[in-house]
């Protein structure tokens, strides 16, 4: 890898770890050039401003996510609905740690700068509704198959998982407990089951 290629990855992996720290507003072009061990001329050289680095952060944090999700094993599973569920189970298991190393970059940066950079906010709403869209195919084939009289859309209810998953990370922050968020994983868990039918 080219020595200037290398160091922009070093600011996008800094600037992720960062955020999810420190929020965008806490974090500090010093900080991520520091955290990266590239100068500040390296930063301009890459980045015309904090928001272009959380920008291009934004889009590498969707393709390492889409590259995660894309290789779970509940992909594996031979129903639609099983799939579903075996995707809300993956995202327990993911709770752990920290709290900055599994909350979504996307949504604290929706959360935060929805007023003083809505452009920013914009683009990292367009990467959850883009993830929420790759459960679309499952919940339309598992609603036709156990719900077929249902008043709602495939889409709206890929929304809602991702509304409760952003929503429960706001709840662990909050209380300083990751268990928090794993415990209304829990609860959509059962929501689902329920929705759709079947076993547990």
């Amino acid at each position: 890898m080219a020595p200037h290629t290398d160091s922009r990855d070093r600011l996008l992996v800094a600037a992720i770890d960062l955020i999810r720290t420190k929020g965008y507003e806490g974090t500090r072009v010093d900080d991520v050039c520091a955290a990266a061990g590239v100068s500040k001329g390296s930063f301009f050289h890459h980045f015309k401003s904090k928001e272009a680095l959380a920008r291009a952060a934004a889009q590498r944090f969707a393709e390492l996510a889409g590259a995660l999700f894309a290789g779970a094993a509940f992909h594996r599973e031979a129903t639609p609905r099983a799939r579903l569920i075996g995707y809300i189970d993956f995202r327990i298991q993911m709770i752990a740690g920290e709290l900055a190393a599994f909350t979504c970059l996307h949504g604290m940066l929706s959360q935060e700068t929805f007023a003083t950079h809505p452009g920013l906010a914009e683009a990292s709403g367009t990467h959850i509704r883009a993830h929420a869209a790759t459960l679309v195919p499952d919940i339309r084939a598992a609603r036709a198959e156990h719900a077929p009289h249902a008043d709602w859309s495939a889409e709206s209810l890929a929304l809602h998982i991702q509304a409760v998953i952003q929503g429960s990370f706001v709840l662990a922050k909050s209380q300083h407990d990751p268990e928090v968020a794993a415990e209304s994983l829990r609860h959509l868990r059962r929501y689902l089951v329920h929705l759709f039918g079947g076993d547990t």
